[in-house]
């Protein structure tokens, strides 16, 4: 059952590779606040979870913060690919690094993961928000596989607790918000040429 997570690390990859290609042409432009969360908070989540005895199945949510570090280091070769940040990209990353911190005090691997999660989402907000307003400069269909990464790891599970399913659930939901975000326009449009 493992295989399948080697799998989905590989579609992580790809989507990865994709919104880097995009991100090097100037056609993406990654708010490096989330991008700098969610290289770390995922990471974080899979370290605590394979503390706490998971095994394979957390690979999904390791590789959800892999593929970040990677488009992070590659924001910075092309000025054109940055977004300019505001207040609330600010704020949003001040929070998701106090949920860092307080994580950093606690010793229990469900408070490290619940932490990291409120993290993770602190650093999406951004993205998502400019998602909604700035469709065009988000790639969506890495969203799409992020989200199929998490399916994987859910078919590799072993027990439905905590500390294995409840980042990967996380990280479901919320590629599949940004994704919604980025393509309702044109979901909308088609609907409406199809009730026409």
């Amino acid at each position: 059952m493992e295989y399948i997570v080697f799998f989905g690390a590989g579609l992580s990859l790809m989507a990865s590779a994709g919104y880097i290609i995009d991100t090097i042409k100037g056609k993406t432009k990654p708010n490096r606040v989330s991008w700098l969360i969610w290289a770390t908070a995922p990471i974080i989540g899979a370290i605590a979870a394979v503390s706490n005895g998971v095994t394979w199945a957390i690979l999904p949510t390791f590789m959800a913060g892999f593929g970040p570090v990677l488009v992070l280091a590659v924001s910075f070769l092309n000025k054109k690919s940055y977004w300019k940040l505001g207040g609330g990209d600010y704020l949003c990353g001040v929070l998701a690094i106090l949920a860092l911190v307080l994580w950093g005090l606690t010793k229990n691997p469900n408070v490290a993961i619940l932490l990291s999660i409120l993290a993770d989402l602190f650093a999406a907000i951004p993205t998502l928000v400019k998602s909604w307003r700035h469709p065009e400069t988000e790639t969506g269909w890495a969203y799409i596989l992020y989200m199929l990464n998490q399916i994987t790891g859910f078919i590799a599970m072993t027990r439905w607790d905590f500390s294995e399913a409840s980042f990967g659930i996380y990280l479901f939901v919320i590629n599949f918000c940004i994704a919604v975000a980025i393509y309702r326009k044109r979901i909308i449009k088609k609907f409406k040429k199809t009730t026409d």
